[in-house]
């Protein structure tokens, strides 16, 4: 059963998953380096599933910096075939297993199971598929499908973190940089949007779905 510690001492240990190479970045970076930057007895397991060389360069280069302020980290970066995940689904779900063997998460960051990104579906699925008694929150990507949410989930971010995950991104992913939708703006909007909807004392934040928690108590009688 999960358990949340409140200790902000107490070791914590989170678990990244990403199909493609920035996906962990823009959907939880915010909350990643609030949370390394608030309690220094963090281990991260950092994934991503699909990545050529260059780009698994750029993943590697963003996760050292994300990741300076964890007590620990294990970056992995994958080859699988971009676009293709559904049909490369039984070794990806080996893959999980794997990952569930070498680690036990407190807490699960994974794509939004409504994406409609073949790739990020079938990661969140599998996620929810392999981890059933850990916290799982799954992040958003904004992309030309349309498809945001609803989200349920919040963690404001104070402005010094959203615009170092914002330079981050663009520094470290330069062969996105050309893309319509990957600059600051398009960031900034989405944080500020959320941010609204959460009341953010900074006006800005990042969202999740979080589908199913349990709440302990301690019964007497």
């Amino acid at each position: 059963m999960f358990s949340w510690n409140l200790d902000h001492q107490a070791p914590l240990k989170v678990l990244c998953l990403g199909a493609h190479s920035d996906d962990i970045e823009i959907g939880a970076g915010g909350a990643l380096l609030q949370i390394l930057a608030a309690n220094p007895q963090v281990t991260v397991y950092w994934v991503v599933f699909s990545a050529s060389e260059v780009r698994a360069a750029e993943a590697r280069a963003s996760a050292a910096r994300f990741l300076e302020g964890a007590a620990a980290q294990t970056v992995v970066i994958k080859g699988w075939r971009d676009g293709f995940f559904p049909y490369q689904g039984a070794e990806i779900k080996e893959y999980f297993e794997t990952i569930k063997g070498e680690f036990q998460p407190d807490l699960i960051f994974t794509h939004y199971r409504d994406d409609r990104h073949q790739d990020h579906r079938v990661i969140s699925d599998l996620t929810w598929n392999t981890f059933r008694n850990h916290l799982i929150l799954e992040y958003e990507i904004p992309k030309y499908d349309g498809d945001l949410g609803s989200p349920n989930c919040f963690v404001p971010l104070d402005e010094a973190t959203y615009q170092r995950k914002i330079a981050i991104l663009l520094e470290c992913f330069p062969t996105q940089v050309g893309k319509h939708w990957f600059d600051e703006d398009t960031f900034l909007a989405m944080l500020r949007i959320r941010g609204m909807e959460a009341a953010a004392p900074s006006h800005h934040a990042e969202a999740f779905y979080c589908r199913k928690v349990t709440l302990t108590m301690g019964w007497s009688g």
